[in-house]
């Protein structure tokens, strides 16, 4: 299965570059599950030929730079918006299941309708989470999670059409999945753990397999 994974942006002044990169780990991680992983460049001017001329049948939107739109967003990237706003309206009108990874949750709600609000505390920390009503099987063995995000989304910013499955201590929505698609947003980012989660790869095979979760 082939699954398109967004980019972040880092500007090399001393270059006069701007460069899309990825985790390497994040080949990692997908490999070991039998996916194939395909990064999406953010200069496209067609995403979705892009998409469907690679074959891609599932999304990742990966974690790194503010959302633009926020105040004071740090290393924010207009331009991968943009590609992560066609990435989701493809995954919507081909019916892809697709997986938000912190700044990549931020995004799908966002998209959706749902607003961020800021948090403190939750960059470079591990923290306890607690389970939802009615949460999905695949989420509840989860009692704690890394951390390493600035904006967040509290219950009042979550969209109309996701469905929170963990929170934080404060409060806030760590994940949720969406009422009518085949799609996820998670807080943490499985491809620092380091093993791997079983249950992060249990998560990647309901999202993407459809496989029953264990636990």
């Amino acid at each position: 299965m082939r699954i398109g994974i967004s980019q972040r942006v880092e500007v090399i002044s001393s270059y006069g570059e701007r460069r899309d990169c990825l985790d390497q780990q994040w080949f990692r991680l997908l490999e070991s599950l039998g996916f194939a992983p395909v990064p999406v460049p953010n200069s496209l001017s067609d995403v979705d030929d892009w998409l469907t001329a690679l074959g891609i049948e599932g999304l990742i939107l990966s974690g790194g730079n503010d959302l633009s739109h926020l105040p004071d967003a740090s290393n924010a990237s207009p331009e991968r918006d943009d590609t992560e706003r066609a990435l989701l309206e493809a995954a919507r009108k081909y019916g892809w299941p697709a997986l938000g990874v912190c700044r990549g949750m931020q995004m799908m709600n966002v998209w959706s309708g749902g607003q961020l609000t800021p948090v403190v505390g939750h960059t470079a920390v591990r923290h306890p989470v607690s389970i939802a009503t009615g949460a999905e099987a695949c989420f509840r063995p989860y009692c704690e999670v890394n951390s390493f995000h600035n904006w967040g989304v509290a219950p009042a910013g979550l969209a109309a059409v996701l469905l929170p499955q963990l929170t934080s201590p404060e409060g806030d929505v760590e994940a949720f999945v969406h009422r009518a698609l085949p799609w996820a947003g998670i807080m943490w980012h499985p491809e620092r753990e380091t093993p791997f989660s079983e249950y992060d790869m249990q998560l990647f095979n309901w999202i993407f397999r459809g496989t029953p979760c264990k636990h």
